[in-house]
């Protein structure tokens, strides 16, 4: 009984998802699967890693969602020779004061987008691990809490390897997602060529407007933990890291850390489908993009020409599901 009395209250937010696709649609061809995944990472309070070649609207769909919600944007170009300090702030001598001032880096935003994030040194990776995870900067003995909704959305491409560093483990684990964007169809690509031809500064996204307020989102956010997760749900999320663990073509697995974040993802994918409770086909297509990210193929493995992809669905293939 009491579950029932509990439920989500998910009023207004259909009308908003609704309204979020349509707007989106003005400037995003074909990549339906890919809002939705960044919508649901959104609200699930979790940040991603859009992981394609170049050219194929990664940048444009960040910034889309930065248009759609009504909130602070700041953009970092990631470079060899970018400094954390770059990226969190740093302090400044206050001639007046004879004291130092702590100058707040752009980190300081509601979304972050960072461009081509591979790119930059490892201390400049590492400036972002408290960031991530802890939504708060520690300069020189303080700390400073970030906002409330805070999301870095990030993007890499992957066949350039001159001039780029390969993510730690511990950073790719702050991402809930990792998206990988693949080509548009032939039929979709003709539908961007008239978008473009109509519209010369599409890039801008200047035609684009907010449909959801911050104080909205953080609202929406908190009533996400009212969705209704049934024990032999949780057990399966808990079953299907496991596997990572102990899979033979695997040399790391998925960390607890994962296990939290595909719950939380769930509930976010289940409420903007319109539910106030998970089913396991949300936790079954949420799998990949949580977690292959997050695990290592063993050196035999990949001698064997295994993929990442053929684990994971061996993984879902072996994990009963629950009725």
């Amino acid at each position: 009984m009491s579950d029932f009395e509990n439920r989500a209250d998910l009023s207004g937010l259909s009308e908003k998802i609704t309204k979020l696709r349509e707007e989106a649609s003005k400037a995003l061809i074909g990549q339906s699967e890919m809002l939705d995944l960044m919508l649901t990472a959104m609200f699930a309070g979790g940040h991603v890693l859009i992981e394609g070649v170049p050219g194929i609207a990664k940048t444009l769909a960040a910034k889309l969602i930065s248009k759609l919600v009504d909130s602070d944007f700041k953009r970092i170009q990631f470079t060899p020779d970018l400094m954390p300090s770059d990226v969190l702030g740093t302090s400044v001598f206050n001639p007046k004061s004879a004291s130092f001032d702590y100058k707040k880096g752009p980190a300081f935003t509601n979304l972050l987008l960072i461009d081509e994030i591979n790119r930059a040194p490892a201390k400049t990776q590492a400036s972002l691990f408290e960031v991530m995870e802890e939504r708060q900067v520690s300069n020189d003995g303080e700390t400073y809490p970030l906002e409330e909704l805070f999301m870095v959305l990030a993007t890499q491409n992957p066949i350039e390897q001159e001039g780029t560093y390969r993510l730690p483990e511990a950073q790719l684990d702050r991402f809930i997602f990792k998206i990988v964007v693949d080509y548009p169809s032939g039929a979709e690509e003709s539908q961007i060529l008239q978008m473009t031809s109509k519209n010369t500064n599409h890039h801008k996204l200047d035609f684009i407007k907010p449909v959801i307020k911050k104080k909205e989102v953080i609202a929406l956010k908190g009533n996400l933990e009212a969705i209704v997760t049934q024990n032999s749900l949780m057990d399966y999320i808990v079953n299907l890291i496991a596997k990572t663990r102990e899979h033979h073509s695997l040399y790391l697995g998925a960390s607890p850390r994962a296990s939290i974040d595909l719950l939380k993802a769930s509930k976010a994918f289940a409420a903007i489908q319109g539910r106030d409770f998970v089913s396991p086909e949300d936790i079954k297509q949420l799998f990949k993009p949580v977690v292959e990210h997050r695990i290592i193929l063993a050196p035999e493995a990949e001698l064997q020409g295994i993929t990442i992809q053929e684990v994971t669905d061996q993984i879902l293939q072996q994990v009963e599901v629950p009725k």
